[in-house]
């Protein structure tokens, strides 16, 4: 192999064992990582459109795992300096800020985010979750969107995409508009993206 081609693959890490280090941290700990995969392309691409690439103010991942959808965002136009990736997983911590080294990475409690973002200076674009909601009661549910709504600007998305066929937080709520992809079947299993504003 030519030195230029070694040190390109130094650079940029194989994926090729990112669904062993899904399926491992599942076994481990099911009711933290939702899926046994990472989000498909179709998916993450789906996710990331809902995101307004012409701010300036950051995006907020929740549960980015091995970065999926990180890359999404990244491809769709948003600065890897906007992101804003908080992960519980320590390991999953450590793969994302040798791949994404512009961005912050912050290990910590999603569902705990007021402590979690204490250090959020400006309200944020949008905010992407890829936590396993269905797991969580409702209660929980509802407080992690209630609070994610104080960390935003005003009408900024909630993003959040489910395997599940019912929506993760119910879509009529008072003062908070809704809307749905379509389901994704390219996707294994299927899912569908769930879009959150306060109105």
């Amino acid at each position: 192999m030519a030195p230029q081609s070694s040190a390109r693959a130094l650079k940029k890490p194989l994926r090729l064992d990112d669904e062993v280090r899904f399926l491992r941290s599942w076994i481990e700990k099911p009711l933290h990582v939702g899926a046994v995969m990472p989000s498909g392309k179709v998916l993450a691409r789906t996710v990331a459109r809902y995101v307004d690439i012409q701010s300036t103010a950051p995006v907020i991942e929740l549960g980015p795992g091995t970065g999926a959808i990180t890359d999404a965002l990244i491809a769709r136009g948003v600065g890897e300096k906007r992101l804003l990736l908080v992960e519980f997983d320590p390991g999953f911590c450590a793969l994302l800020r040798e791949r994404y080294p512009q961005a912050t990475v912050i290990q910590g409690d999603a569902y705990n985010l007021d402590q979690t973002l204490a250090e959020l200076r400006q309200p944020a674009a949008a905010m992407v979750s890829g936590l396993p909601l269905v797991t969580k009661p409702m209660m929980i549910r509802m407080k992690l969107m209630r609070d994610a709504f104080l960390k935003l600007e005003h009408g900024a998305p909630f993003i959040q995409f489910t395997y599940s066929v019912a929506p993760p937080i119910p879509k009529s709520l008072p003062g908070v508009h809704t809307q749905a992809s379509e389901r994704i079947w390219m996707n294994l299993p299927p899912a569908r993206v769930w879009v959150y504003r306060k109105g």
